[in-house]
């Protein structure tokens, strides 16, 4: 196992990150855990071919990388007067105990060695809470990067029968000398009849190594949408992943990434169906062009009481380039046998059909690919009900379209 990264960072780098945020006791106990942890947890699983591990991100400088004491950002949180979104620092003030009751019990900070680092070591955060029978729209969380390492934090909790849109954003500002590392962790706990739509556009610059895990519990008649956008970075590993708890609870997660120049994506998407009459809906589209690679995995996991299950799962990769690499691994785990379920994943190049069809109607083919390929993210861009991240998104892929001319 790794060490350097707890070479370097010690209990009192630890101390002293919770000290300056006033945290309670509790909380440091919880960080000096993880840290004491990663002398003895694995890496997050990646795929792995004959003779090739896709992404190795135990190869990582973290030591280099890792500066949790000089962080530095521009933090944008903003929503309806009837939800609560508040820093992390000022939501352990005011909402203590339901931090306490809360924190780390979605995404398990000793997960992976990644999880524990960013428990030990995350300075700043975001506490979304929507009370019982509140429907809000519109909470935006921007973040700018203007530090070699940032370790980010986001709770949602919703409480029974209310909902709440939601959209994070990350994008670089300052520059630095070297590479960079960012982490954001993101739990979401929805009630009984809650409903969450969580959408996060991934935009840093191309000398960052990313890693996200986002992750959610959702009880009965509850629905979590995730909606995970990834442009930026050099090296991205973004999971996202539901557990159906709840009778007749759903969701949905559309994943969308485009890479170009070296980029490389490891995109997981992973939904357990634990109780009765639950549905997931897994849509993922990417585009690679240039020497970019992409891999991705997905799981539907069919507990032994889910009866009635419906869960299905499409992964489609476009080609731009012969030098481009894409991989995918849909996987179907099935211990009920009332169950729907499909999964398929598709790696091509633009249809010669469609080309032939649109430049022998006068139409150039550069443009012509341009088309297709912002046709091709339709699927995905129709279920984004965030006007701003679906905005943002499309203008990005006309940006790296146009700048392939």
């Amino acid at each position: 196992m790794s060490t350097q990264v707890h070479a370097s960072i010690d209990e009192a780098t630890v101390r002293q990150i919770s000290e300056e945020l006033d945290e309670p006791e509790w909380l440091l106990e919880t960080r000096l855990e993880a840290l004491e942890a990663l002398d003895d947890i694995a890496f997050p699983d990646v795929i792995q071919t004959p003779g090739r591990k896709w992404t190795n991100l135990e190869e990582l400088d973290y030591e280099s990388l890792v500066d949790p004491l000089d962080a530095a950002e521009e933090k944008d949180q903003v929503g309806p007067d009837d939800v609560e979104v508040l820093p992390f620092a000022e939501a352990v003030e005011e909402h203590g105990e339901l931090l306490e009751e809360r924190f780390g019990s979605v995404v398990d900070p000793q997960t992976n060695y990644l999880t524990a680092l960013s428990t030990a070591l995350f300075t700043t955060g975001t506490v979304v809470y929507v009370p019982e029978g509140v429907d809000a729209e519109d909470v935006k969380i921007r973040t700018t990067m203007n530090s070699r390492s940032l370790f980010n934090y986001t709770l949602v909790v919703t409480e029974e029968s209310s909902s709440v849109t939601i959209l994070e954003r990350q994008e670089s500002g300052d520059e630095v000398d070297g590479n960079r590392y960012y982490s954001g962790i993101v739990e979401v706990a929805a009630a009984e009849n809650s409903y969450v739509q969580f959408g996060n556009l991934q935009d840093l610059d191309e000398t960052t190594y990313t890693y996200t895990l986002k992750e959610a519990t959702v009880d009965t008649y509850g629905t979590v949408d995730w909606v995970d956008c990834n442009i930026g970075s050099h090296l991205t590993k973004s999971s996202v992943e539901s557990h159906l708890d709840g009778d007749s609870s759903e969701s949905k997660m559309v994943g969308a990434f485009y890479g170009h120049n070296d980029q490389h994506f490891d995109i997981d998407a992973r939904v357990w169906h634990n109780a009765e009459h639950t549905t997931a809906d897994l849509v993922t589209r990417g585009v690679i062009d240039d020497e970019a690679r992409s891999v991705y995995e997905g799981v539907q996991n069919v507990g032994r009481e889910a009866w009635d299950t419906n869960s299905y799962q499409r992964e489609n990769t476009l080609m731009l380039s012969d030098e481009s690499e894409a991989d995918a691994s849909p996987k179907l785990i099935i211990n009920n046998h009332d169950t729907e379920a499909s999964h398929s994943a598709t790696v091509g190049q633009v249809s010669a059909e469609d080309m032939f069809y649109m430049t022998s109607r006068g139409v150039p083919e550069r443009l012509a690919k341009n088309m297709l390929v912002e046709g091709f993210y339709v699927p995905v861009l129709e279920e984004i009900e965030v006007e701003e991240l679906r905005e943002d998104f499309e203008s990005r892929i006309r940006d790296r379209l146009q700048a392939r001319e």
